[in-house]
């Protein structure tokens, strides 16, 4: 995990339900993997999956200019188990204790986070993790299995002003159908590969609990 700046242009892609409608902003739900921002990926079939099922979903092929912003970039990890943990509401037994300001605290005045994405095959494989049925171990080993995408958040106005849409293509009833298979297929390969591994790591490492009470 480290600050970095670059100068570096990127061509990222983003999916909406419904449309980009006025400018760019950081106004995503509130519970997403790294907070409310604008999300982007660099696998154009990411965003896809999680689209295909509104008729008037929309994918957007997108340059983003990173000269100047402050980026937060994290590996797959603890910590970044930790950061989507606290964002999705995952932490708040823990409020208040030092391990939870540290994570809250690791994205602070950065304009952008760059990290890999919790994708289909991952949110089963995550939530065993916070409900305490899989170790740190097993998670960030089925983690690296996986091979995640990589996204790009946009936290702050000044970062989604660097962005610029070259181009937007909307979703047949065809395309949907086909995403949604490939998604299904997606989650259920990625599932039966990580309880291979978790099984494997069934009694090392610890628990998202103790991990929490450790960091007390």
């Amino acid at each position: 995990m480290k600050i970095i700046s670059t100068n570096e242009i990127v061509t990222l892609y983003h999916g909406s339900k419904s449309g980009i409608h006025g400018a760019i902003a950081p106004i995503s739900r509130e519970h997403c993997d790294f907070g409310k921002g604008f999300y982007m990926g660099t696998d154009r079939n990411q965003p896809l999956t999680l689209i295909c099922n509104y008729p008037k979903a929309k994918l957007y092929t997108l340059s983003v200019n990173l000269t100047d912003l402050k980026i937060l970039e994290i590996e797959v990890g603890l910590d970044w188990a930790l950061l989507v943990a606290y964002n999705r509401g995952k932490m708040e037994a823990a409020k208040h204790s030092t391990i939870y300001n540290r994570i809250k605290s690791l994205n602070k005045d950065c304009d952008m986070i760059v990290g890999y994405i919790a994708n289909d095959r991952m949110f089963v494989v995550l939530d065993r993790f916070f409900n305490g049925e899989i170790t740190d171990l097993a998670l960030i080993n089925s983690l690296s299995a996986l091979k995640l995408g990589r996204q790009y958040v946009a936290l702050t106005e000044k970062a989604c002003k660097k962005i610029k849409i070259l181009d937007k293509q909307e979703l047949t009833g065809n395309d949907r159908g086909k995403l949604k298979q490939d998604s299904e297929a997606n989650r259920s390969k990625g599932i039966a590969m990580a309880d291979e591994i978790c099984r494997k790591y069934r009694r090392d490492g610890q628990f998202f609990d103790e991990i929490l009470e450790a960091g007390e």
